[in-house]
């Protein structure tokens, strides 16, 4: 059968007569002139005749008034409360003046707070409201204060996540009786994790544990150890403050512990979320407990340059140490840049400074060190001498880990280090491989010798100290601010401790023979000011008389036979029965109490007839 023809194509014009295709015409120009005819000028001059209707022009300032009405109109239909936030901003800008009467102050917050009651948690999350109740909580009545308290109760976990209620909920907290604090924190109960997960509602918590006693602080971080304990709170007591306590006491599983902890810990690393202390209390706790691959993986994701953001509190300057301590060189470089055009601010803190210390004891390459921190510490060192704390950096050069310079807890903390991740020695490791592993011994024999982490330096201390202090330059440095300032610092309470240190050379005689000469001149300086005259009825007291810098003295020239001859041929030579009395007396019996035969000879002379005649008495 024959194909049927396809339909479905388009139809072809029919061929014209003679079966050829009429010729198309082209169209000219002309044609489409003749389709629009011309206009006449008669026609043209009645139209422009014909009068335009009038259009009010509207000013800038009549269309600005518009906007504004039409952005109010559509604010008052979005926002609920609208006009009770105007009335409150008018109100507020009043009362927050400084000259205003304080009754009149009383007056505005009553009446804000009587627009408000019953709408509070509401307007809270308010910008203008939120500063508004702010204000009034700070001058509000008591009475007034405890009826916002009850009113914002059951919202306080949606309010402390809110951008600008949560600043009601903390003011709220600094103005609350000790019940109420109480009640905020039970509150908390069974939220604490989550919190602080958020980047606003974790404000919240670290206020509530800064404000805390012991016992509330612990109800807040057992939340984190444990479901457990999460579920059943009055398991545990006040006295448990470690978690290897609470964990042994309780008989938990040490396993599910640390599992729970890093699913609680490891989304608020994440978040970058380091700023808090109970956060850094959670920490110390995790790596306490923590198997080595576990803790190596903390220590790892903590040394970065957001370190420097925790190193602020005592718990956070432990994890500092700790990173320090553990971390690789690679870490280590990161922690150290992460310091840079911030050493002044760590150095000026007091558990920053502890890191910093750190820092300068552990880490081999000061070539680094002396670009990033020397070099920071050089640019504000005069400012460093007289400081409590940013005095420790340069002490611990001076004269590493003295406990002249450093508490016993502050000691402990530069020695302390993560259990699992202390480096043990043959015999103890064939031991615990005898004895049988379990299963985070397991996990710990997998760890290969390249991931092991680092326990201190490796170059020697006293050439690390050199590198720093000496061939960097900070020690000649150093000699000049203490000529400089010399008086200043033998008479202040931290700076006289400076003082001695460089005076005497430093431990180990660091400074010599390098510095012999600046040693030299400084003694020099020192003897120049105690040789000026004893003034009768000045204020100021003489340096052999003061209560700072007369220990100092007396204590260089016990220890140093050099500096005892200076003062004595410079300052002392003819004059000792003048200061043989009162606070004085103590400077020149330390002449003959030295054990330098040196310096007995000089002074024999002129002291020993002042003891023979009981004028000065010697220490027995």
């Amino acid at each position: 059968m024959a194909a049927k023809p396809d339909d479905s194509k388009k139809r072809k014009h029919a061929p014209a007569a003679g079966g050829k295709s009429a010729p198309k015409k082209l169209k000219s120009s002309t044609d489409k002139v003749l389709k629009k005819p011309h206009k006449s000028t008669k026609q043209l001059g009645d139209k422009k005749q014909q009068p335009k209707p009038h259009v009010p022009v509207e000013s800038k300032r009549e269309r600005r008034i518009q906007a504004k009405e039409l952005a109010e109109a559509r604010k008052k239909k979005r926002k609920k409360h609208y006009t009770l936030e105007q009335e409150l901003a008018s109100l507020w800008e009043k009362m927050r003046t400084r000259n205003i009467a304080k009754e009149e102050r009383s007056r505005l917050v009553s009446d804000a707070l009587k627009k408000m009651k019953g709408k509070i948690p509401e307007i809270a999350s308010s910008h203008v409201s939120s500063r508004v109740l702010q204000t009034c909580v700070k001058h509000c009545t008591q009475d007034e204060r405890n009826a916002v308290f009850v009113e914002i109760r059951p919202h306080f976990i949606t309010l402390a996540t809110n951008t600008y209620a949560v600043h009601l909920v903390t003011k709220m907290l600094d103005n609350a009786s000790k019940e109420q604090q109480a009640q905020f924190i039970s509150a908390l109960h069974g939220h604490v994790s989550t919190l602080l997960r958020h980047m606003v509602g974790s404000l919240v918590v670290e206020h509530a544990y800064q404000l805390g006693n012991a016992a509330q602080k612990q109800t807040l971080l057992m939340e984190l150890y444990s479901p457990e304990l999460q579920l059943f709170k009055d398991l545990i007591s006040a006295k448990e403050a470690r978690l290897v306590d609470v964990i042994s006491n309780l008989q938990l599983q040490k396993g599910s512990v640390i599992r729970h902890m890093t699913s609680v810990l490891q989304p608020i690393m994440e978040k970058g979320i380091l700023d808090h202390s109970i956060i850094h209390r959670a920490l110390v706790e995790y790596l306490t407990i923590a198997d080595k691959t576990s803790a190596a993986e903390i220590i790892q994701q903590l040394s970065s340059p957001d370190l420097v953001r925790m190193i602020h509190t005592k718990d956070g300057s432990k994890i500092g140490i700790f990173c320090i301590k553990h971390g690789s060189a690679k870490e280590r470089k990161k922690i150290i840049k992460g310091m840079k055009d911030k050493v002044g601010k760590v150095a000026r803190d007091k558990c920053g400074a502890l890191v910093l210390v750190s820092i300068l004891s552990i880490v081999d390459d000061t070539k680094l060190l002396s670009k990033v921190i020397i070099r920071e510490l050089e640019g504000i060192l005069k400012e460093l001498l007289s400081d409590q704390n940013g005095r420790r950096p340069l002490l611990q050069l001076l004269h590493p880990n003295s406990s002249r310079h450093f508490s016993p807890d502050e000691l402990a903390a530069l020695g302390s280090s993560v259990p699992s991740l202390v480096t043990k020695s043959p015999s103890e490791v064939n031991e615990t491989e005898t004895s049988g592993l379990g299963e985070a011994g397991k996990e710990d024999a997998d760890v290969t010798e390249s991931s092991l982490v680092n326990e201190g330096g490796k170059k020697d201390p006293l050439t690390r100290r050199q590198e720093l202090l000496v061939h960097s330059g900070l020690a000649e440095k150093l000699i000049d601010a203490c000529c400089e300032m010399a008086e200043e610092l033998l008479r202040s309470n931290f700076g006289k401790d400076v003082i001695y240190e460089v005076a005497m050379g430093g431990a180990d005689s660091i400074l010599s023979p390098t510095l012999d000469g600046k040693l030299e001149t400084l003694h020099g300086v020192i003897a120049s000011l105690a040789a000026h005259p004893k003034m009768e009825g000045s204020d100021e007291q003489h340096l052999f008389e003061h209560f700072h810098s007369s220990r100092t003295i007396r204590k260089l020239i016990l220890d140093s036979p050099s500096f005892a001859c200076t003062l004595y041929e410079k300052a002392l030579k003819g004059k000792c029965s003048i200061w043989a009395q009162g606070h004085s007396a103590k400077v020149i019996s330390a002449l003959l109490e030295t054990s330098s035969a040196m310096v007995h000879k000089l002074v024999k002379k002129e002291v020993q007839p002042l003891v023979d005649d009981g004028i000065l008495k010697l220490a027995k």
